[in-house]
């Protein structure tokens, strides 16, 4: 096997952990920005029905809204790993 496979040491071959964290990062910030962004629905729709007591076809809407942030999101997110394992591999 070549030596040169992302995520380990070259003459050692041992896990290289500060490479895997400084992939990570980036990647965890991604999906917590998708969560925040999903929980904005949930929150109007939370305060909506607690506080103005609207009917339920406002729900039905901020659930479907919530579903779509976050199928969107996961999108982004698997193609920003795809991405980015192209371009270790070129390297």
């Amino acid at each position: 096997m070549s030596s040169d496979r992302p995520f380990f040491t070259a003459p050692e071959e041992e896990l290289d952990t500060n490479q895997i964290l400084y992939e990570a990062l980036p990647l965890a910030k991604l999906v917590v920005a998708v969560g925040v962004v999903a929980f904005i629905p949930i929150l109007l729709q939370t305060t909506l029905f607690e506080i103005l007591g609207l009917a339920s076809l406002f729900e039905l809407l901020f659930t479907f809204l919530t579903q779509l942030v976050l199928a969107v999101g996961s999108g982004i997110v698997l193609l920003y790993i795809i991405v980015r394992a192209n371009q270790l591999a070129d390297e």
